[in-house]
Parts: C-alpha cells; structure tokens; sequence
C-alpha cells in the first residue's frame, strides 16, 4: 500500500473512508448517519452509532477466544513487583468495580475522577466507568491538591477514585491525603472517595466518604456493559491553557474507538496478539490512548510500567522489559532515551539484552532533537519515528505510518500528515504560505474522527480557542513549517504553553502562583531550552520597592510555592530577579523575545519595544546566573 494514495482517500472522501474504518469494531447499533452536524453546528462523527468501549476492550475478545490472552503486564521496579493479567481477570475486576459505581448511584452521563499512580487498578477505575457510561477525568498523580480542586469543581464528580500512595524512587507520594485536602479547597464535595490500600506505609487517615476498594468490590454484583450513543463523552482530560485554568477536553466514544483501531494497525503497526509498551502515565492522553483503550481495544498487550527510565534500577530498566515481555513497538518522550543516554551513552547496558522482538520505536510528547534520534536509531537498530499529535486530537495528526510505508527519517521532522488530517500553515493574515516558511499549523476542518468535541462546561472557549482564528480551521497553537518534500516541521506553541519532558504545562497558571508572592510587583514565566527534559520553565522576577527580602528567600519561596501549588511535574528551578521586563509601549510583556534570548535564538528587536537598552541588562543577567544556553 502506497501512503499517498490511502492518504488521498482519507482526504478526497472522508466520510465514505471513515465508514470504512468504522466497519472494524463492533457496534450494538451501526453508524448510517457518518458525518453529521451537532445543535452548535460542529462536526461530529457516527451519530446514530451506538456501542461500549468497555466491551470492545475486554468482552467480545473473550467472545472470541482470548480470554486466556495476557491483557496488561504490570510491571514495577519501584515496588519490586509484577503481575500478569488475563483477558477473562481483566473481565471480572473491571464489571465487579463497575458493580461497585452502580450500587454507590453511578449511572450513565454521571462524571467520576481517577486519582492514582500506575497500577492496574486506575486502568480498571477507566474501564469500569466506560462500562456503565460514567464520563472519567483521569488526573496526573503530579499534580498538587490545588490543581486537583480546580478539576473537582470543573467536572464535579459523584466520587473519586483514589489509592493510599503513589511511589517515586526514594520517597512515597501522599495520594489519599491530597484527595482530603483538594476536597477541602474544592467547593463541589463529591459522595464517596474510593480508596485502593497499597499498604507501603503511608497515613491515610479514615473520612466520612471513604469507602474501601476491595471491600466495594468483593460485594459487589458485576455489571454488564451498557450501551450508549456514539457521542457519549468518554472522558474529560485536562490540558493546560494560556488563560492559566485547564481545559476540560471532551472525547466522544465511536469517533475515538475508530480512530484508535485505525491508528493501532496503520501508524503503529501492531496486530491483534502483539505486546505493546506506551511508557507514559495513564494521566496524560498518551495514556489514554496507548496504554488503556487503543491496545486494548487492537487485542494487545499492553505493559502498565511503574517505574522511571533510570535508577529503578538502573538504565538498563526499558531494555529488561523489552526483552522480558517480547515488546513489538515501544512509544516513550524524547526525554527518557536522552535521561538513557546521559547514564549510559555507549549503550552498554542495552548490549545486555536481547531486543530482537521490536520492531519500531516511536517518539512523541515534544519535539525530538536530531542528535537523540541517531543515537536511538544507532543504538536499537530499528527505525526510530518521531510523531506529533495533541491532548486535543486523542492520537498521531502527523506520523510515519508504520503499517501503510515508511518514508526516510528526516530528523526534526515528524514526517507527513496522518490520514484524515488535512494539515497546513498559514500566514497571521489566514493565506497558506509556500513550502520552506515558518506558519501556524492548522487543519482543514472536518477533523477525523476521534479528535475534541468541545471543553467541559465551555463551549465558547472551544469556538474561541480553537476554531475563530481561522475559520474552517481548527488552529493547533503550535508553528511550523513545510519543506519542500512536504515534510512538516514542528517548530513549538505560539501561545504561552510550555512542553517540559512531554507535559504541557501553562506558564499563565505559573505566572498566577509567582505573582501572588508579596514581594513581586510583578513576573514573566517562560519556557526555556533544557537539554534532558526539551523545555523547563525561567521565572523572571520584578519586586516591589519596598521588598526588603534577599533575592535567595524570594529564589526558594517562589518555587516552593508553584510546587504546592501546581507540582513538581513544573520543573520550575530558576527564579531571576530583573529590574524590569521587556515590554512594548502598549504594556505588552515579550515573552517570545526573552526566550530567544536564553536560547541563543536569532531574534529581531521589535519595533515596538518601549526600551531597546533592556536586551543587554536581560542578556548581562542571564549569564551571570548561567541561565539557558549561557551555562554552557
């Protein structure tokens, strides 16, 4: 099969190639109706369709045989444990724990959050609630209990779903006390919290709405999977936005189950059978995608890892779990081979293992540097792809299709677009701008299935953020290029989102923290260049005249409380104090300016900055506090 020309299909024809496509999973009631109009007059997908994504990813494979087929392999080195479990295992935790939500009141169109680490029962809390058409909203772990209150008043959930603790390499992550204390500051009170005991030691002191897991599970009565329409949200997940409060995105099931089967056997390559390995965390969309629903959903295998790239043991740890489960096609962050490259740059521990069985490695979350790429690609000697796609689109917008043609690697390039994704850059003035320039990169409308549906509650930030700018559009927030080949390059946000080791992070939300401090007037947060983890964020510091506090107090202030109140996941390490920002004359701080400085980008000085002298002062300050590419 010719890229191209399948490409073009998807293009030419929409609907009639998503039929197609959609014909690959089992419906309850299949789709006549494919592409259609919503009561806001967006697109949407399959709409008289109905089915359970529940039972695509666990019932009609024991249907069909494979109930004795390995679903997950939990794998963690942090605990020192391991577990296989089964498709028919899979089956029954997951209808007792959607038992469990029914008798507690659950029902269809009910929201529930999943606050927990990598262990198989978050994947199970996921699964439970598709099966009883309860929307989830999937929490990162990382984040501290201010950042969870704000998603618990945004969603409002009738109950939580938490554990005692998470795990990190040397110390234990307080889960069940966050929840407590996000309850607190939340004004919405959800009914229950169910509680998983890990039993590793942390306190987990008893409240009123607690229920315990097993206890919940063990006398529940299994619930069948329920039928629900084809634009039923799935999920909510949020994604970080330039206004500082997250976007709640929206995910329908049909469109996403299709898209997800697609995605699975054209741009991953896998089959039905084959071990698939997304080393992310179930909180981000790569987790949702290609740790839960989209192996699942293909009959794969899917390995749940706890675990870092280094120091759990060693960064030996991919390479063991490659070998030990035969992982056809992994997908990790630029960030965890360039953590593996820094420990172990000849590949010595990798000569250790036998990686025959892996076929293509997949990259994705940031952008990709070339050198990190060629050491893969030297290193594992299969190809090494880098793909680019968004919390907003649920799966790859450009990839090299590993199951259609693979075309040459141009590094810093994640090839061409993904069928369904009519991808171009335009100018500010809305014309598409010729191949070898810098644009915004947009996408004719419609989108294939799979991708938002609309935010949580916000319908006109949807409309605002993502479809006015340029109409018949849907505008990504990132800039780029095309070359002459019609490769497209991904050059980075536009906005104020920051991309730190594959987590989009809202520098705004950042600013909010910063600038509460007593003693700053007022504060920029930018991302800047970091060798290991692609971006982290610089907060630079304005303070009031009659701060009195040292410069070294407002340093570890300032960062301690964006990591209360936000998480560690920010990475914020630096804070410099400047007498003043660049600004235009209408008041406008240059966030993009100053980060071209700390990256040693080529810049132009705006016409409109209200004080050229400034570049110097900012340059002077960052290499006498070895900020960015000045340290080197």
């Amino acid at each position: 099969m010719k890229y191209q020309e399948f490409y073009n299909k998807s293009i030419s024809n929409p609907e009639a190639f998503w039929k197609e496509q959609s014909e690959q999973i089992s419906w309850y009631s299949k789709p006549e109706n494919i592409l259609s109009k919503n009561d806001k007059g967006h697109n949407q997908w399959f709409e008289d369709g109905k089915l359970n994504l529940s039972y695509l990813c666990i019932d009609k494979h024991i249907e069909d045989g494979y109930g004795r087929q390995n679903a997950i392999i939990y794998d963690s080195p942090v605990t020192n444990s391991k577990e296989i479990i089964t498709y028919n295992r899979l089956h029954k935790e997951v209808s007792k724990l959607a038992g469990a939500l029914k008798e507690i009141g659950l029902k269809k169109g009910d929201t529930a959050i999943v606050y927990m680490p990598m262990i198989p029962q978050a994947v199970y809390a996921m699964l439970a609630c598709a099966r009883i058409g309860v929307i989830h909203s999937v929490v990162f772990g990382g984040f501290a209990p201010n950042e969870l209150a704000i998603r618990i008043d945004d969603c409002k959930p009738k109950v939580i779903l938490t554990a005692s603790s998470g795990i990190e390499i040397d110390r234990i992550i307080p889960y069940k006390p966050y929840v407590d204390e996000a309850i607190k500051l939340a004004g919405h009170k959800p009914n229950s919290v169910i509680i998983y005991q890990r039993h590793l030691g942390a306190d987990t002191p008893g409240k009123p709405y607690d229920i315990d897991y097993l206890s919940a599970v063990n006398t529940a009565t299994p619930a069948e999977p329920v039928e629900v329409e084809s634009t039923h949200p799935l999920y909510i997940l949020y994604t970080s936005g330039t206004t500082g409060k997250p976007k709640g995105i929206i995910r329908d099931t049909g469109g996403y189950a299709t898209a997800l089967k697609f995605s699975m056997n054209y741009v991953y390559g896998v089959h039905s059978g084959d071990v698939f390995w997304a080393a992310s965390d179930v909180g981000w969309v790569v987790g949702h995608s290609y740790i839960v629903y989209g192996p699942l959903l293909n009959r794969n295998t899917t390995v749940l890892f706890e675990g870092k790239p280094i120091r759990t043991p060693d960064a030996s740890t991919f390479w063991r779990i490659i070998e030990e489960y035969k992982v056809k096609v992994m997908f990790t962050a630029p960030t965890a081979i360039r953590a593996i490259k820094k420990e172990d740059p000849n590949g010595e521990f990798l000569k250790q293992y036998d990686l025959s069985n892996l076929k293509y490695q997949f990259l994705a979350g940031e952008r990709c540097d070339a050198a990190t790429l060629r050491w893969t690609e030297n290193m594992l000697k299969v190809p090494v792809i880098d793909h680019w796609w968004q919390t907003e689109s649920g799966w790859p917008m450009l990839a090299n299709m590993a199951g259609v043609e693979l075309a040459t690697v141009k590094p810093g390039s994640a090839t061409f677009p993904v069928c369904g994704y009519d991808i171009q850059i335009m100018s500010e003035d809305g014309e598409i701008v010729p191949n070898g320039k810098e644009g915004y990169v947009v996408v004719k409308l419609p989108l294939p299935p799979g991708n938002l549906k609309n935010i949580w509650g916000n319908p006109e930030r949807f409309e605002a953020g993502y479809l006015s700018r340029f109409p018949g559009y849907y505008f990504s927030g990132d800039g780029g290029y095309k070359d002459e080949d019609g490769y497209v390059f991904i050059t980075g946000r536009v906005d104020d989102v920051i991309n730190v080791a594959g987590h989009r992070l809202s520098t705004a939300e950042m600013e909010e923290v910063v600038a509460s401090h007593p003693s700053v007037a007022e504060c920029a947060v930018i991302g800047i260049h970091d060798d290991l983890k692609g971006q982290i964020p610089l907060a630079l510091v304005v303070t009031k005249t009659d701060n009195k506090l040292a410069e070294s107090v407002i340093q570890t202030e300032v960062i301690k409380d964006v990591r209360k109140s936000i998480g560690p996941v920010t990475s914020l390490k630096q804070v410099v104090l400047v007498n003043r920002l660049p600004k235009t004359r209408s008041g406008k701080i240059l966030r993009k300016l100053l980060r071209s400085i700390a990256d040693n980008d080529q810049y132009k000085i705006p016409s409109t900055i209200d004080d050229p002298l400034i570049i110097n002062e900012i340059e002077n300050k960052f290499i006498s506090h070895k900020v960015g590419i000045t340290k080197k």
